[in-house]
């Protein structure tokens, strides 16, 4: 009879190296485009070299306004990543507490998924975009079409989560001694809730750029010269023809980058979450 074998426990150690090579990367471009100092000042453009091809003193190339494509890139990453976490964390506020209150069937929890479901039915790109521009196309008008896009998520799955716990024995319990409901919540649900959360949040976070970057390849949002990676593919794109590829390549590969590493730190924080 063969011995029983027995599964050693999985070791922590690989899910935090996947989260550093998730989380480094961004941090790092972010940090670069705040302190590192760029070779070119992203926002004044030289007219000695307009469309120069990706060379040692231009390392991504230079666009039709003579401005360096590695600044601007970098430069990019100041606006666009706040505007990303800045969104999804004021949409996590937002959603989570609306999505513990409708948990509990009422009318008002109905009429409140209603609402919710018609949001979701919504193409993304257009909202924002009807967002953003009846807001006055500012710059914080971004973060309020982040929050409109992002939030339903939060809510939807925090409710579903909830409702789940909601049925246990233990929070029937609860309820049955005299709990009130906000204990409830606070004590019962919302820390059972919270590894959805923050899958959530890390998800979030990736669909933000790309609304983003959305927005600003649509001319909405950020105004020029101010550098964004939606902007500058749309620069790009209408060059591509005339074989200037780097211009809209390089802040592709950014956001390719970024989204990647969001992804990746997503799925570590499932299992770390999950292995609790």
């Amino acid at each position: 009879m063969l011995p029983e074998s027995h599964e050693a426990p999985k070791s922590p150690r690989g899910d935090y190296i996947r989260l550093a090579l998730g989380l480094g990367p961004i941090i790092g471009l972010f940090l670069a485009s705040v302190f590192a100092p760029l070779p070119y000042a992203p926002t004044t453009p030289d007219t000695s070299v307009i469309s120069v091809a990706p060379n040692g003193s231009h390392w991504f190339g230079t666009d039709a306004n003579g401005f360096d494509v590695f600044s601007r890139t970098i430069e990019a990453a100041r606006i666009d990543l706040p505007l990303a976490f800045g969104g999804v964390l004021l949409a996590m506020v937002i959603g989570v507490p609306i999505g513990l209150a409708v948990s509990k069937e009422s009318w008002l929890s109905n009429i409140v998924m209603r609402g919710v479901d018609a949001l979701q039915s919504l193409p993304l790109l257009i909202v924002t975009v009807a967002v953003v521009a009846l807001a006055g196309d500012h710059f914080y008008d971004v973060i309020l079409a982040m929050v409109l896009v992002i939030a339903p998520g939060f809510i939807r799955l925090v409710r579903a989560g909830a409702v789940v716990i909601r049925s246990k024995r233990y929070v029937e319990a609860a309820t049955a001694t005299g709990s009130s409901e906000a204990r409830i919540l606070r004590v019962h649900v919302l820390p059972n809730v919270l590894n959805l959360v923050l899958t959530q949040l890390t998800l979030g976070v990736g669909l933000a750029i790309v609304v983003i970057a959305g927005l600003n390849f649509l001319g909405v949002g950020v105004d020029p010269p101010t550098p964004t990676w939606g902007g500058m593919i749309f620069d790009g794109a209408g060059v591509i023809n005339q074989g200037q590829w780097w211009v809209a390549l390089f802040p592709s590969l950014a956001i390719l980058v970024v989204i990647s590493c969001v992804n990746l730190t997503a799925r570590v924080v499932e299992d770390l979450t999950q292995a609790r």
